[in-house]
């Protein structure tokens, strides 16, 4: 048996399953057609789909589907993550901000109300949308969780996801983080090593959240890749603004200098921008804020435009298949 590669497209208009092939990437199915699906997690043949109006769960690797929604009194999904070492456990991020955990795969979800609390207390907002703020992002690190909140700042569980609180302030105005948060990553070399794409820019820390240094002050960004083998390593998906002349930039001393990082790109893009990253074996994905989807490889940064029949694309998820 041979390892087949295959990408799953969260779009606006369903999921495309997608086979590399010798001619190069091919939709071979559609799922969930019509629905606004906002992202993907895959475990095993549990798929796990989030949507505008709920979750969907398929327990055969994409072929059949059905809305598991038990608990989950928001249903307008931005984001849906398992935690890498309790896969059954996953986190989902609502609009208007909200988080709920489900233990068992996504069949059923338990609400974390002192989030909602938080929400209402702190006038959380959304500058496009009547709705009060949104949760875009977790990111995991051994007992510790990490949620964005746009426009609210950084949570931070210190049981996997089962509480929340507001991640700490510095003193220094200087080490705050800025509220408008986008994505959050952490690194496998430290537990402590956790970075923030803001609307401010894009922030490190180096004490799991405590502290925050803005190494790139002069941007608005909304993704970045962290190398797992070189924590100095980083690529940002920068902007002037939101949507504003976005271009890809890179770093590799921990983000003191920053270089151009686009070859096989058409660049500034002057009405969008690097939405997400995600790096699927040797290669690293970059999802556009217009939908579009381009690839790289990480030995050699140089990005080709690839899946142009599939339109407005807002997540990818990537795995091996036996044929």
């Amino acid at each position: 048996m041979n390892d087949r590669k295959v990408l799953c497209l969260a779009t606006s208009h369903g999921i495309a399953i997608c086979a590399k092939e010798a001619a190069g990437w091919q939709v071979i199915q559609r799922e969930l057609q019509g629905a606004s699906v906002t992202s993907i997690v895959i475990n095993g043949d549990i798929w796990l789909a989030a949507t505008r109006v709920g979750i969907f769960r398929s327990d055969d690797a994409g072929i059949s589907w059905r809305a598991v929604n038990q608990g989950l009194s928001i249903r307008q999904i931005r984001w849906i993550a398992a935690d890498p070492d309790q896969p059954r456990k996953v986190c989902a991020g609502t609009e208007p901000a909200g988080i709920f955990l489900s233990r068992d795969g996504g069949i059923s979800w338990k609400f974390c109300s002192e989030v909602a609390e938080m929400r209402q207390q702190l006038g959380w907002y959304l500058p496009y949308s009547p709705e009060a703020g949104c949760v875009r992002s977790f990111a995991f690190s051994g007992l510790v969780a990490y949620a964005a909140v746009e426009v609210g700042g950084i949570l931070v569980s210190r049981d996997r996801g089962v509480t929340w609180n507001l991640g700490r302030k510095s003193p220094s105005a200087d080490e705050n983080i800025h509220p408008d948060v986008h994505a959050i990553i952490t690194h496998p070399s430290s537990g402590d090593l956790v970075a923030a794409t803001t609307g401010g820019g894009l922030f490190i820390s180096a004490d799991a959240g405590e502290t925050w240094v803005n190494c790139y002050p002069d941007c608005y960004c909304r993704a970045a890749w962290w190398d797992p083998k070189d924590p100095g390593h980083m690529l940002v998906g920068s902007a002037d603004w939101v949507d504003r002349n976005g271009r890809i930039e890179m770093t590799w001393d921990g983000g003191v200098t920053w270089q151009d990082a686009s070859r096989g790109l058409d660049l500034p893009w002057r009405n969008h921008m690097v939405e997400r990253f995600t790096q699927v074996g040797a290669q690293l994905l970059a999802v556009l804020s217009n939908g579009e989807l381009f690839s790289s490889p990480l030995d050699s940064i140089h990005w080709q435009k690839i899946l142009p029949e599939v339109h407005d694309i807002n997540a990818v998820a990537g795995l091996s298949m036996k044929v």
